[in-house]
């Protein structure tokens, strides 16, 4: 490796470092501020965030954009220990094929990776809202969120040890490892990474799922959340997939094809 190829691989180090580190801080900020805002009592024993409660005065936009903002910088602080290990495959990737562009080729995949999580936020946030107005409506559909609450969670983590999560892992691994650079352009570079989002979303679905329903911005479930997702990713998966389920995965379009 050459030492404009080590110059390169610090460079991406340290930016991918300098991301995690601000949007972590960032999160800890927003959280804590949340959590310094009162809550609303609710039928059946439990509290609303002011998350899904727009301010006196505030439009839907702006709640969005807020809820957008938040939502977005929370994603890059729990998915990038993940993604760096999918970019740097990437990076490998583009230097066998003697691309110079690694930089932004690796900066277009990332943006597209997170591309996706965004547009999760802006399903969530409406869903969000919708479902906390029926709350505060209906005394009837306050009183049965803790019980929907705790069976999404067990369902959630009994997701967890299925031959599907591991299926969907396996997926991921392979997609991250799978590059195919020809013709190397931003396009490619974009596409690759929104593939890496869909199959992360995929494959995070039921850990996320567990975050939303106990608390968006409670530290420590994104903590437990985050681990979980990193350790999918680093460390070996024990369970396999069923027989045959690999294939699923090598049969799927790689990107610009």
């Amino acid at each position: 490796m050459t030492s404009s190829s080590h110059a390169s691989d610090r460079a991406f180090e340290t930016i991918a470092t300098l991301l995690f580190v601000v949007s972590a801080a960032v999160t800890i900020v927003w959280s804590r501020s949340m959590s310094a805002m009162p809550m609303m009592s609710m039928p059946g024993g439990w509290a609303m965030t002011m998350m899904w409660m727009r301010m006196p005065g505030e439009t839907w936009l702006r709640g969005a954009a807020s809820f957008l903002g938040m939502w977005s910088v929370m994603t890059v602080a729990m998915m990038l220990p993940s993604l760096v290990l999918m970019l740097a495959r990437y990076r490998d990737g583009l230097r066998a094929a003697g691309e110079m562009s690694l930089g932004l080729l690796t900066a277009v995949a990332g943006a597209g990776y997170l591309a996706v999580w965004t547009a999760v936020g802006l399903a969530i946030y409406p869903a969000g809202m919708v479902l906390a107005d029926m709350a505060m409506r209906e005394p009837a559909i306050s009183r049965a969120v803790p019980s929907i609450t705790a069976v999404i969670v067990v369902i959630a983590t009994a997701l967890q040890f299925t031959g599907w999560k591991a299926q969907q892992v396996a997926c991921c691994r392979e997609a991250s490892a799978r590059v195919r650079i020809l013709p190397t352009r931003a396009g490619t570079a974009w596409r690759h990474g929104v593939r890496l989002g869909v199959q992360c979303l995929r494959c995070c679905a039921n850990l996320m799922a567990i975050l939303l329903v106990l608390g968006v911005m409670d530290l420590r479930v994104m903590a437990v959340v985050t681990a979980a997702i990193t350790l999918e990713r680093h460390v070996v998966f024990r369970r396999h997939a069923p027989a045959g389920r690999h294939a699923a995965c090598r049969r799927r379009p790689l990107p610009g094809k």
